[in-house]
């Protein structure tokens, strides 16, 4: 007789899973009873480690990472496309070793189980961060028009927009009044004006601790590229060093972008010639960049059940306020964000 209840579900098939393995079979490249997960991310794919075959190790490392990516929710094609960019401007990336793109699959090298995030520290951060700025450069340099999709107003706008549906909405249950809607919409104007008058490069878009794997050579390897744009100089800058996972005092990040910037205008990189403004469109992006990710933390939790970013909204708020505070045309978001806080039911998260 059975001791399992009766009622008790039957764990549910995973049919990717399934078809996964059985293509990996066919490779005769990995011991697919090896797989195990590899990382979690936000989106809807996933990665898992397997152990290569035992005669191919020499040639291909002792293990190598299988991307499932459903191709209704994900653009392999587009994975592939930027990973040719970025290895064709020395920047280290996995490498495509197998590839059935109809049902999104991939088989990549492995790059390691360090992330920047897991390393960094107030010691060796100048270093890790200075091999990120050359990577960065690297590949700024190869930027071309056309080749991208467009980074626009209205992808800008989209993005923008997830801060009042998802936060102000969801998160803290506020429905703006007309006025409130007005006055971030004048925030969102400015923001808007200088990012699209920035001078344009190929942008990776997640230029981040948890995206970069500390490596002993080629460092860093880079990750999670598929959703490459041709946008503001400014962007991955932004996104490396106004970091929603790991947070450093002001005066540290400016002589970091003050270096990035001698370096920019030293290889010929489009940047404005003046640090001051330089500065300012370095800011006015981390926070359109920081108000998106409010928007996708909340969404995140709210929509798809992953609450784990919630965490991480208190070091984003951070953010948003000291920078709104610094510009006359962004206050109207502080004095916003006081009168939600103010009238928001208390959820359990505090900022």
């Amino acid at each position: 007789m059975s001791l399992m209840s009766s009622n008790t579900p039957a764990p549910k098939p995973d049919a990717r899973l399934e078809q996964l393995s059985a293509w990996l079979g066919t490779l005769n490249l990995v011991q697919v009873e090896t797989k195990r997960p590899a990382s979690s991310d936000a989106s809807f794919r996933r990665y898992f480690r397997l152990d290569v075959v035992p005669e191919l190790r020499e040639k291909l490392g002792n293990t190598l990472i299988a991307m499932d990516a459903p191709p209704e929710r994900e653009n392999v094609p587009a994975f592939i496309h930027v990973q040719g960019l970025l290895l064709e401007a020395g920047v280290t990336v996995p490498a495509i070793v197998a590839q059935d793109v109809p049902n999104g699959f991939l088989l990549l090298s492995d790059l390691g189980t360090t992330t920047y995030l897991q390393r960094l520290d107030i010691d060796n951060a100048p270093f890790m961060y200075s091999d990120a700025v050359d990577a960065l450069v690297q590949f700024q340099l190869h930027s071309k028009p056309d080749v991208l999709p467009n980074y626009d107003r209205a992808f800008v706008e989209r993005e923008l927009n997830l801060f009042p549906e998802w936060f102000v909405g969801k998160h803290l249950g506020i429905e703006m009044t007309p006025e409130q809607s007005k006055q971030l919409n004048g925030v969102f104007e400015a923001i808007i004006a200088n990012v699209l008058a920035q001078p344009q490069v190929f942008m990776h878009r997640d230029f981040h601790s948890r995206n970069l794997m500390f490596l002993d050579q080629g460092n860093p390897g880079v990750l999670d590229f598929q959703d490459a744009v041709f946008g503001p100089v400014t962007y991955d800058l932004g996104s490396l060093l106004r970091d929603a996972y790991i947070q450093w005092d002001e005066e540290v990040v400016l002589d970091w972008v003050v270096r990035y910037w001698q370096r920019a205008k030293q290889v010929g990189l489009p940047v404005n010639p003046d640090i001051d403004a330089f500065y300012r469109d370095f800011e006015f992006m981390a926070l359109q960049r920081h108000l998106k990710i409010l928007g996708i933390f909340c969404r995140l939790n709210y929509r798809d059940g992953k609450s784990i970013y919630m965490g991480d909204l208190p070091t984003v708020t951070d953010y948003v306020r000291k920078t709104a505070n610094r510009y006359t045309v962004l206050k109207p978001l502080v004095r916003l964000l006081d009168t939600f806080e103010d009238k928001a039911p208390q959820v359990g998260y505090t900022f």
